[in-house]
């Protein structure tokens, strides 16, 4: 059982002592407490620490970055948007019909969506709950762990560097003079624009990521153009 333990370690570093109860857990042999498994593994040298964390590499050029998933939530109102809109009128105008932007009563409601894209094709469009994302990172950071996938360290806050900012821009823009009566109506409409954005967008979004790092770096932090 010990060997068991310790070899689960090694092959992934990252599994924790749940993951790793799972793995070697056998019908022939007692299921092992998670405390049980770390007793194990720090007699064994092997203690919980923290990673050194990767730096981003600004010599990637698009070549590199097409080598990556690319994901994000986002939020659609199913009337109206977030933004401030403007408009061209008259002076003594302000209250003509066609000048006047509607307005529906708590919002009118929205749809919470999740999508990804790559250098390859554009990913699926999935609705979402809106939850607290501090209740739902955990679950999600236990999913790509366990599926060994490798996460670049990015910061929470970093709009001007994630491309998938952009394909948001551009969903809404599709949508600008579509209605939609309820939440259904709209994530369809948006699941049907999210799969005819061509792949020369993304080509052109993934070619930026060189010149977009470099813009954060030299504005040290603040924001840019992009």
């Amino acid at each position: 059982m010990d060997r068991n333990i310790l070899r689960a370690c090694r092959e992934d570093p990252r599994r924790t002592s749940t993951d790793i109860q799972v793995s070697v857990t056998s019908p022939n042999e007692p299921v092992p407490s998670r405390r049980t498994i770390r007793r194990r593994l720090q007699v064994a040298g092997l203690h919980g620490r923290r990673p050194v964390k990767k730096p981003l590499h600004l010599s990637w050029g698009p070549r590199e970055w097409a080598n990556h998933i690319w994901s994000n939530e986002s939020k659609f109102n199913l009337f109206g948007t977030d933004g401030i809109q403007w408009i061209r009128r008259a002076i003594g105008s302000r209250y003509a019909p066609q000048y006047q932007c509607p307005t529906v009563k708590h919002g009118g409601g929205s749809v919470m969506v999740w999508g990804c894209f790559s250098d390859t094709s554009m990913g699926p469009l999935k609705r979402i709950q809106d939850n607290d994302p501090k209740h739902t990172s955990g679950h999600v950071a236990t999913w790509f762990r366990r599926r060994r996938v490798d996460l670049l360290e990015w910061p929470s806050q970093s709009p001007d560097l994630n491309p998938i900012e952009h394909m948001w821009e551009e969903l809404e823009q599709r949508l600008k003079e579509v209605r939609a009566s309820n939440s259904n109506q709209k994530f369809a409409q948006l699941e049907a624009a999210w799969k005819s954005i061509p792949m020369t967008v993304v080509q052109t979004l993934l070619d930026l990521m060189p010149r977009r790092c470099q813009a954060v770096i030299d504005a040290k932090g603040y924001p840019t153009k992009y």
